[in-house]
C-alpha cells in the first residue's frame, strides 16, 4: 500500500476525496438554486453566507429586487451580511425616513469612507466627498456656475446641438427609414452638451459613431464596474482589484484611459488660455481661475482640476440621457401623452407662425428656452418620468451617530443605509393604488397649475443641503430635445424590442430604446 509523500494519503483514497468535495459544491449550489426557485422567496439566509446567494440570483433585476422587498417586508428593512462580512444595511424606501436622513439629519448621514473606496475613480470630486471639503466644493461650483452664467450657458448650447447636430442626424434616419437607438443617440446628445460646457470644446459624438467615443466607453465601462461594487460586498471585488481580474480590471483599464484624456483637455484648455483663445465661458477655465486666486479649496494642482471636470461630465451625461430615454419610452407608448404635449408645442409654434418674420415657424423648427418654460403639461411629463425612473435608482449612506429614524428604526454608527427611489415610486402607501401608471396628470391640480405637494416624496434630485446643483439645467437640455424630436419627427418604438432596466447606477436601459422614425410633416 503506498502513502502519498505530501498528502499523506493512499491515492485512490486521495482521487475519491476530491470527487466527493466537487460533488459536495455541485450539490449545495444547485440545492440552492432549487430551494430559491421552489419557495420563491425574496429574501432567503443561509448559514455562513447568508443572503448571499439571493443577491447574487437577483442581480440582473437589482431594481425591481428592491420593489420585491418593499412590497414583502415593508418600507425599511434591516439586513446582515455574512459573518465574516461584518456588514449591517438598512434598506428603505420611506420618503419620512429619506427626508429626515437627507434634510433633517443630514449631518449624520455623509456618504461615507465606503462610498468613497466605490466611487474612487471620481476621485475627490463634489460627488464623492463630505463635510467640509463637500461644502467648500459645492460653493466653488455655485460660483462657476453664476461666472458662467450657466443656466443661459447650458440652454444656448442645447439648442445649437439640438439644431445643429440632433435634428439633422435624425433627419437622415427618417430619410432612410431605419431604426435607430434613441438612448445611444441621446448619450452622444448630453456628453456633446455637457463637454463643451466643462471644456469649451465639441467633441461631437451625434456626429460620429458614438461606439468608437473613447471617452465615453471609459465612462461607461467605469459606470459598469462601480455598479459591480456596489451591489458584492467589500472583501469580494476588494479581492478581484487585488487580483485584477474581471470587472476590477476593466475599471483600472478605463481609469488609465480617463486620466490620460483628461490630462490632454486640461493641458489644453491651459494653453488656450495662456494665448488669449477663449472663445466662450467655460467651466474648466472658471477653475483654472480658482487656483490662481487661491480660492480655498482649490488646491491640488491637476487632480483638483481633473476632479471636478469629471464629476461635472459624469453627472452630467449619463443622468440626463437616461432621463430623456425613458421619457420617449413612456410618451411613445402612450400616445394620449404624446397628444397633449403636441398641442401645447403646436400652440407655442402658432405663436411664432404669426410674427412678421416667416422664418421663425420653417420646418424642422427649433424651440428655445423661454418658448418651453410656460407647457405644465411638458413639465409634469418629465416629472413623472423621472417618478417611475430615477436617473439614480439608489442612493447611499452611512451612520455616524446612533439614531431613531422617523419610522422607529434604530441606527448604529458604521451602518449602511440603502434608499431606494425606484422602490418608493411603486408603493401604494406612497403614491396610491394608480403607483405604477404613467400619469402625467399626478403633477397637475384642479386649476391646471403644476402641484408642489407632491415633491416632499419625489426625491430624484435629492433633498437638502445635497440637492443637485444642476436639476434645472437638466430639465432645460430635457426640453429642448423633448420638443424638438416630438414636433418634427413621429416614432414608435420598434415591434418585440424589448425595454428593462439595466442593473447599473444610472437607470440605462438594458436593450436600448429602438425606434422607428419619420418625418411628422411629410
Amino acid at each position: 500500500m503506498r502513502i502519498h509523500p505530501v498528502t499523506g494519503m493512499i491515492p485512490q483514497l486521495q482521487t475519491w476525496s476530491g470527487v466527493l468535495t466537487y460533488l459536495s459544491i455541485i450539490f449545495f449550489f444547485s440545492s440552492i438554486a432549487r430551494y430559491l426557485k421552489s419557495k420563491n422567496k425574496v429574501i432567503t439566509y443561509w448559514p455562513i453566507v447568508g443572503a448571499l446567494p439571493c443577491l447574487f440570483q437577483n442581480a440582473h433585476r437589482v431594481h425591481d429586487w428592491t420593489v420585491d422587498i418593499a412590497n414583502t417586508y415593508g418600507l425599511t428593512k434591516l439586513e446582515r451580511g455574512p459573518f465574516f462580512a461584518r456588514l449591517e444595511l438598512l434598506f428603505t424606501c420611506d420618503p419620512h425616513n429619506v427626508e429626515y436622513i437627507t434634510k433633517t439629519n443630514f449631518s449624520n448621514y455623509p456618504k461615507g469612507h465606503e462610498y468613497n473606496k466605490v466611487f474612487r475613480i471620481l476621485g475627490d470630486g463634489l460627488f464623492n466627498t463630505d463635510f467640509d471639503l463637500w461644502h467648500g466644493l459645492r460653493n466653488l461650483a455655485r460660483t462657476a456656475f453664476v461666472s458662467n452664467n450657466f443656466s443661459s450657458l447650458v440652454s444656448n448650447l442645447s439648442k445649437k446641438v439640438v439644431e445643429d447636430e440632433l435634428v439633422p442626424l435624425l433627419s437622415g434616419s427618417a430619410k432612410t427609414s431605419t431604426s435607430i437607438d434613441l438612448e445611444d443617440i441621446f448619450l452622444s446628445y448630453t456628453f456633446d452638451v455637457i463637454f463643451i460646457a466643462i471644456f469649451g470644446r465639441n467633441p461631437k459624438c451625434l456626429s460620429r459613431n458614438s461606439s468608437n467615443n473613447e471617452f465615453a466607453k471609459a465612462m461607461d465601462d467605469g459606470l459598469e464596474a462601480v455598479f459591480f461594487r456596489h451591489v458584492t460586498p467589500p472583501f469580494w471585488w476588494k479581492l478581484c482589484h487585488f487580483l485584477m481580474i474581471g470587472k476590477e480590471k476593466k475599471l483600472q483599464n478605463a481609469w488609465e484611459t480617463i486620466d490620460r484624456l483628461m490630462s490632454q483637455y486640461i493641458a489644453l484648455k491651459k494653453q488656450d488660455l495662456l494665448q488669449g483663445k477663449q472663445e466662450q465661458a467655460d467651466l474648466l477655465s472658471s477653475y483654472i481661475s480658482f487656483q490662481k486666486e487661491g480660492k480655498k479649496f482649490s488646491s491640488g494642482g491637476d487632480k483638483f482640476l481633473r476632479d471636478s471636470a469629471l464629476t461635472l461630465l459624469f453627472a452630467g451625461r449619463d443622468t440626463t440621457g437616461s432621463a430623456l430615454s425613458w421619457f420617449f419610452y413612456s410618451v411613445l407608448t402612450n400616445p394620449v401623452v404624446e397628444a397633449k404635449i403636441m398641442e401645447e408645442l403646436n400652440n407655442v409654434y402658432i405663436k411664432h407662425s404669426s410674427f412678421e418674420n416667416a422664418e421663425k415657424a420653417k420646418i424642422p423648427f427649433i424651440f428655445d428656452s423661454e418658448d418651453l418654460k410656460g407647457l405644465v403639461y411638458l413639465h409634469a411629463t418629465l416629472c413623472e418620468v423621472l417618478r417611475l425612473y430615477p436617473s439614480v435608482p439608489i442612493n447611499r449612506k452611512e451612520v455616524v451617530r446612533k439614531d431613531v429614524l422617523p419610522d422607529g428604526r434604530k441606527v448604529k454608527p458604521g451602518m449602511t443605509i440603502v434608499i431606494s427611489m425606484y422602490a418608493m415610486a411603486r408603493m401604494e402607501s406612497i403614491w396610491g393604488t394608480d403607483c405604477s401608471e404613467f400619469k402625467p396628470e399626478r403633477w397637475i391640480d384642479k386649476n391646471g397649475k403644476l402641484k408642489s405637494s407632491d415633491m416632499d416624496k419625489f426625491f430624484t434630485f435629492g433633498s437638502g443641503p445635497r440637492t443637485c446643483i444642476g436639476k434645472d439645467f437638466a430639465f432645460t437640455m430635457m426640453k429642448l430635445a423633448a420638443a424638438a424630436l416630438l414636433f418634427n419627427f413621429r416614432m414608435e418604438v420598434v415591434k418585440d424590442h424589448v425595454v428593462y432596466p439595466r442593473p447599473s447606477l444610472v437607470l440605462r436601459m438594458k436593450n436600448g430604446l429602438s425606434v422607428n422614425i419619420k418625418p411628422r410633416v411629410e
